[in-house]
């Protein structure tokens, strides 16, 4: 039976930039392909895993490429990586012209005409790819696959089959649990740090205009059932066989789109997780549907840090383009409680959006000084294919079709130019605390600071780009030395970590319990 088997290898492009930096880090973990891992492995099929954490060149994979026994090659595709999958394929091809390579992830969901279309691209599968790619291993030696739901084939003639999306798995308990060993977990960047990164959820109620969420639910016939969790003891199971295999594991990183997105999961998950592990952890919540009686269940299960999408200040922006139905008020009333049980608060935001300008990015500096988060990530706004917001961008500005991987502000409107959001994003933090120290002198003279710093962050006559230019040679360095002390002296750096986040010890947490 051992002909039966079919070998796959999986392809992970696992870098973002900057990738020469990362050649000594292990990477990052990856649910979707620990997840079709699993399944294939379950019937019975080979499955390695080739996760290129720095970007190579064309001879350094066709070299790689000769370490694995495989007959199927699935590669995994986020936008901002397409032109570089695009590359992969190309050099497959010419390393092994008989190979079938098949292409998953979010760039093909949302583009599936785009990736099909690429030379040497065999096939490409449209949203959920562990019962697709099972399917396929199973039927690939016969021959007889082409009429497979979700996979999208080019015959070698260029004639192209696109089958219908099956269904979404509407229950993951059904899902084996994620194939920890495909990857060298061990090494991976997290592990550096003693944290494991899990999702015990996909998709999202809500339909930000930004996100890919909001896109990728439109493709399933059963979309009203997009939004699922395992259930609470089967996401005990995943979390209790994670630290059975690797019991360094002191922390937990949950990635879910929104941790508090069900109350009726979330408040008998936490139960569970408080007397079973209590370990620390980091999760993402939606101010607009939590109350303080979320924030106290989650103090006492061992979370330490919140991290929530504030987006953008400018009530307009937020939910008139970004569909982010909360106020101010309610931001500033939810982060009150995470102030009063101590929590660490990191909000993410959203610079250069749609009817953006620097006066609008400045009511969103004002809106973190009121909130008092403890960390602050400013991201510049970036249009994912077919989002609605991309939609709203293309009307009001430019971007090209194809987004280079380097290109630090790909949306371009004229009267927020790509050197001002930059200049925006660099000097986010900066702001921040100059706006802070305002508040702390006598109320007359925090006001006349107040307007100066308005008319300096929004004047046509301070020199951005030389600024911009400035902090990028400072920021590089401190990303080294980060990595470095990541790297060279972790104890170090978990030290600081939990002295910064004022994360008890595991014993002491359970104590105080």
């Amino acid at each position: 039976m051992e002909n039966d088997l079919t070998k796959v290898l999986l392809v992970y492009p696992d870098f973002v930039s900057a990738a020469s930096e990362k050649r000594n880090t292990g990477g990052n973990w990856s649910e979707g392909l620990a997840s079709i891992s699993a399944v294939l492995k379950q019937g019975g099929h080979k499955v390695s895993l080739m996760h290129i954490v720095y970007e190579y060149d064309e001879p350094t994979f066709k070299q790689k490429l000769k370490e694995f026994d495989y007959d199927l090659i699935g590669i995994s595709c986020r936008t901002t990586a397409f032109e570089y999958v695009s590359d992969l394929v190309k050099w497959a091809k010419e390393a092994d012209p008989d190979c079938f390579i098949w292409i998953g992830s979010y760039h093909a969901t949302i583009e599936p005409e785009e990736v099909i279309k690429v030379p040497g691209v065999d096939c490409v599968c449209i949203g959920e790819g562990e019962y697709p790619a099972l399917e396929l291993a199973q039927r690939y030696k016969t021959g007889d696959y082409f009429d497979i739901q979700s996979l999208w084939f080019k015959k070698p003639d260029g004639e192209i089959i696109r089958n219908p999306v099956r269904p979404l798995l509407e229950n993951l308990d059904e899902l084996p649990l994620p194939d920890f060993d495909l990857f060298d977990y061990k090494n991976l960047e997290c592990m550096r740090l003693d944290t494991a990164l899990v999702m015990m959820s996909r998709g999202c109620l809500f339909s930000c205009t930004y996100c890919g969420n909001s896109q990728f639910r439109n493709v399933y016939p059963n979309k009203k059932k997009y939004a699922r969790f395992r259930s609470p003891e089967n996401a005990m199971l995943y979390l209790e066989t994670l630290l059975e295999k690797f019991p360094n594991i002191k922390f937990f990183n949950f990635r879910d789109a929104i941790f508090n997105m069900y109350d009726d999961w979330f408040y008998p998950f936490m139960e569970m997780y408080t007397e079973r592990i209590h370990l620390p952890f980091t999760c993402n919540l939606r101010l607009d549907i939590m109350t303080e009686k979320t924030v106290e269940t989650l103090k006492k299960a061992g979370c330490y840090l919140i991290d929530v999408g504030v987006e953008s200040g400018n009530e307009e922006i937020r939910m008139k383009y970004c569909k982010r139905m909360m106020t101010n008020e309610q931001m500033i009333n939810a982060f009150s409680w995470f102030h009063k049980y101590d929590f660490t608060t990191m909000t993410y935001n959203i610079v250069g959006l749609p009817h953006e300008t620097l006066a609008k990015t400045l009511e969103t500096i004002k809106l973190n000084v009121k909130l008092n988060p403890d960390k602050v990530i400013p991201n510049i706004f970036y249009p994912y294919p077919h989002t609605v917001l991309a939609d709203i961008a293309r009307k009001c500005g430019e971007f090209p079709d194809v987004i280079p991987a380097d290109m630090k502000v790909p949306f371009y409107q004229k009267d927020y130019p790509p050197h001002e959001v930059l200049y925006a994003s660099n000097f986010f933090h900066k702001y921040i605390k100059r706006y802070k120290r305002c508040a702390k002198y006598p109320k007359w003279l925090g006001k006349i600071f107040e307007k100066m710093y308005d008319r300096r962050f929004t004047s046509k006559l301070i020199p951005r780009r030389f600024l911009n230019w400035q902090y990028d040679l400072r920021h590089r360095a401190i990303l080294r030395t980060k990595r470095f002390v990541i790297r060279k002296m972790p104890k170090l750096y978990l030290y600081l970590r939990r002295k910064r986040n004022r994360i008890k010890d595991t014993g002491e947490a359970k104590a105080a319990s």
